[in-house]
């Protein structure tokens, strides 16, 4: 499909420039850094694995899944676009990168952001300390191109060639900052479908870039967030398909939140035709993506580079679509939000792999930071390099047995007017008042993976403490929530862990977790400054 090509003289002039300044480098930097692996990050936007949204990616599920390796218990640190991005992007968990929601006030892209965190991501680590050229196009943040932080005309340090999409997800209709440079699109297809001008501009890219250093490219593609706007054709694909009836859909979460208990049940024939409606529209949009993933693989193994290349594939966070009987979003705690596709070949990983060990979105910066050579004991990342993992290199028993999950809920300060019982608080309003979240819709959780062990456990900070802890192995649609049979002991450790983990800075993010035989519980190491959850957590489940 063809790009807008009026883009192509200003990436030719940038790459060339680039191509002179290092060319006056001198031979001895080429022959230290040509070797290295180029790697290539390409991220989609609301893109589940618990219900099916790898279903429609038959070729990215061939290039890259079975070429290499797939993990099967990847995790985001957070199930919301703008601070999952942030975490991908710094290796930190929330409580450290401070991106709280889509937000400016949340720190979504703000000014603060800018100077606190931008200059340390793996993409300027990987410019700055490596020599690696960069290329950024599609979704950054999504705050980005606002008038309060900089207009289009910011382009974050670390990135020698920078294409980013003004604010959310768009098809159509939008604004690309090319380096720094109002790029408007409009509603021609052949020139402004996003998904297709982003694979377009990466095979530019591809072509001219220089062959003396090695590259890092991220793709970030709008699919399949909303609005699902598929190409034309792919207009009238799955037109039989519907959202999975999975033993979670559509029934009450009786035990769970008050947020996911006040979701009507059962949903009404038009709320569950909408979704219906919108699967199949995300699955649509996904076949687009499908070829973008094609068009670049066969572009590196036209090049000559496919195999020193490594390709990660994976998604900011997972969806819903009616569990609960919540219509559709990715707020929650559960497995459809959290836990996304991660899929990843280059060299030295074997092809046909499936791995069970835990991985976090922030761990992908430390990750290819390790590919790149560095050393990521030298940053302040929260995550932890699975190289070795990839390679063959590790095994469980020396591995992580659990990550950090936070969130912190959104609300409106006025009530909704379509429902006005609810008061305020409440946002993402559907009708019949089912509401996605709200002011304290704020949690943590731990997500345990483990030989002896597959749970979840997650408090929210609220006037009840509120618990919910899952045996996901007996119980993997987490239809109940054993907070209120398992033993005190186990309450103990965990909300001890979950407070060490949500205290951690870099290094002490990977200690050892609550089911590691190396970690020893201690309630002399109990935070003070936390203690009050610990006794209000008994007062609650006494």
């Amino acid at each position: 499909m063809g790009s807008d090509r009026s883009c192509r003289p200003a990436l030719l002039n940038c790459l060339l420039i680039c191509v002179t300044l290092w060319s006056n480098l001198g031979s001895g930097v080429f022959a230290k850094s040509y070797r290295r692996p180029n790697i290539v990050l390409i991220l989609t936007d609301d893109l589940d694995i618990a219900i099916g949204g790898l279903s429609p990616l038959n070729k990215t599920k061939k290039l890259i899944g079975d070429a290499g390796i797939s993990f099967s218990n990847a995790y985001v640190a957070s199930p919301l676009c703008c601070p999952s991005r942030a975490s991908i992007l710094t290796g930190k968990y929330p409580h450290n990168h401070h991106v709280i929601n889509n937000t400016l006030e949340g720190n979504c892209s703000s000014k603060a952001w800018q100077k606190s965190e931008e200059a340390h991501t793996f993409p300027a680590l990987l410019k700055a300390s490596a020599g690696y050229q960069t290329f950024f196009a599609g979704k950054y943040l999504n705050q980005y191109g606002h008038s309060e932080a900089g207009g289009v005309e910011h382009v974050p340090p670390g990135w020698n060639y920078w294409v980013a999409l003004e604010k959310n997800s768009k098809y159509y209709n939008y604004t690309l900052s090319v380096n720094g440079k109002a790029q408007k699109h409009g509603a021609d297809y052949s020139k402004d479908y996003l998904t297709d001008v982003l694979a377009n501009m990466s095979l530019d890219f591809l072509q001219y870039k220089s062959s003396y250093q090695p590259f890092f490219m991220m793709v970030s593609t709008p699919a399949p967030h909303s609005p699902w706007t598929a190409a034309p054709q792919y207009q009238g694909s799955f037109n039989n398909t519907k959202a999975p009836r999975d033993p979670n859909f559509n029934v009450h979460g009786k035990d769970k939140h008050w947020l996911i208990r006040q979701a009507k049940t059962p949903m009404s024939n038009s709320s569950v035709q909408f979704l219906d409606d919108a699967f199949r529209k995300r699955w649509r949009t996904l076949l687009s993506v499908d070829d973008l993933v094609e068009k670049i693989v066969k572009r590196l193994e036209f090049r000559g580079e496919l195999d020193n290349t490594y390709i990660f594939f994976t998604s900011d966070n997972g969806y819903h679509t009616g569990q609960f009987s919540l219509p559709l979003d990715k707020r929650q705690l559960y497995e459809f939000d959290i836990r996304v596709p991660l899929m990843v070949r280059g060299p030295n990983i074997k092809p046909n792999q499936t791995s069970q060990m835990l991985v976090a979105n922030v761990d992908l910066g430390p990750t290819i930071l390790d590919i790149a050579g560095l050393n990521v004991n030298k940053t302040q990342m929260d995550g932890m390099s699975f190289l070795p993992v990839m390679e063959g290199k590790m095994n469980s028993s020396s591995w992580r047995t659990d990550i950090l999950v936070e969130y912190e809920g959104e609300g409106s300060n006025v009530s909704d007017p379509a429902c006005p019982l609810l008061g305020p608080g409440v946002s993402e309003c559907f009708p019949d008042c089912v509401c996605e979240d709200s002011y304290n819709n704020t949690y943590a959780c731990v997500r345990t993976v483990a030989p002896s062990a597959n749970l979840q456990y997650c408090e929210f900070d609220d006037n009840q403490v509120f618990v919910e802890v899952y045996n996901v192995t007996a119980d993997p649609y987490q239809l109940t929530n054993i907070a209120d049979t398992v033993g005190q002991d186990f309450l103990e450790k965990m909300n001890h862990r979950l407070m060490m983990l949500q205290s951690c800075s870099g290094q002490s993010c990977r200690t050892p977790g609550v089911y590691d035989p190396r970690y020893k519980f201690d309630p002399r190491q109990m935070f003070t400054s936390h203690s009050w959850r610990l006794s209000r957590l008994r007062q609650t489940l006494k």
